[in-house]
């Protein structure tokens, strides 16, 4: 889409961004403010210090309730634990505001299956923070693994973050990497090589778990999980075994700074010509079935 075509060129999308920690801080807000497609227009969070100073390099409103942030912007981002997000999102999709919105979509799958049914009803856009999905190199591998006979594939998604640090969390600590490792991963390989039919788990969640995955097409997949082992860096690897030579995804090599403004533009695209996305709430929802189904059996 070029400039001048694009829906938001005159009218960027108005923003309320809900959170005001490490990772509303990093992404979020600033990724937001960068626009053109967007603009920050105003922070609420739960602590009036952490909002007033994710707000202030972008000159946003600092809202003083949830009600009064709504007030002020057209579309919703969460940044906030998933029993929070799965509280506000439906009261957010009710006022008519398009929502960008954390994976999982809440702590359990009733909850998601609220927040999915809340947008539903209100015919919202919405869109999923799925990182990964917004890079070119994530998009180029998938392209190509659509077009291959996949017999089998090994991945894992692994960081150190659960250790210390910002992002070693209350939701995270108690919850493990299936919640929030697992739906980065098991929205890759579902993607890459066909519907996941069924999904069995071993290990424990708040320091390694592995994933078997059986897809509608005969394929299997295997996944390794953890955000509790000591790594320089993250790493996040799919291999897609058959016929074909082998087809690896690593980010590795991976500059994360080029999706950003990609979910942006589409984000504010979906929002200007109302038009659902691949990684609406629908999608959330389904990805949340599938770790359900992964503790169930």
């Amino acid at each position: 889409m070029t400039t001048e075509s694009a829906p938001w060129t005159h009218r960027p999308v108005e923003v309320g961004l809900v959170g005001a920690g490490p990772w509303a801080r990093a992404m979020h807000a600033r990724i937001l403010a960068a626009g053109p497609e967007t603009r920050l227009a105003a922070v609420w969070a739960r602590r009036t210090e952490a909002a007033q100073q994710t707000a202030a390099p972008y000159a946003a409103h600092v809202a003083a309730d949830f009600d009064e942030l709504l007030d002020h912007c057209e579309a919703v981002a969460f940044a906030v634990p998933p029993a929070v997000q799965g509280e506000l999102a439906p009261l957010a999709a009710k006022r008519g505001k398009a929502l960008l919105l954390e994976k999982p979509l809440g702590p359990d799958l009733p909850t998601a299956q609220r927040v999915a049914d809340a947008i539903a009803e209100a015919g919202v856009i919405s869109q999923l923070v799925l990182t990964k999905r917004y890079h070119p190199t994530t998009r180029a591998f998938l392209d190509t693994a659509r077009t291959l006979d996949i017999a089998g594939a090994r991945s894992c998604y692994l960081h150190g973050a659960f250790l210390g640090g910002d992002f070693a969390t209350g939701w995270r600590l108690e919850h493990g990497a299936l919640l929030d490792l697992g739906p980065h991963l098991l929205d890759l390989l579902d993607t890459a090589i066909g519907p996941i039919a069924t999904i069995r788990s071993t290990g424990d969640p708040r320091r390694w778990i592995e994933l078997t995955c059986e897809h509608a097409n005969g394929a299997v997949s295997q996944a390794s999980l953890s955000g509790s082992v000591n790594l320089p860096r993250a790493v996040t690897r799919v291999e897609l075994f058959g016929p074909d030579p082998s087809l690896v995804y690593d980010t590795a090599a991976i500059d994360h700074e080029e999706g950003w403004p990609i979910l942006r533009r589409e984000f504010a695209t979906a929002v200007r010509t109302h038009t659902p996305t691949e990684l609406g709430a629908q999608r959330g929802l389904y990805l949340q079935s599938l770790i359900e189904g992964a503790t169930q059996l």
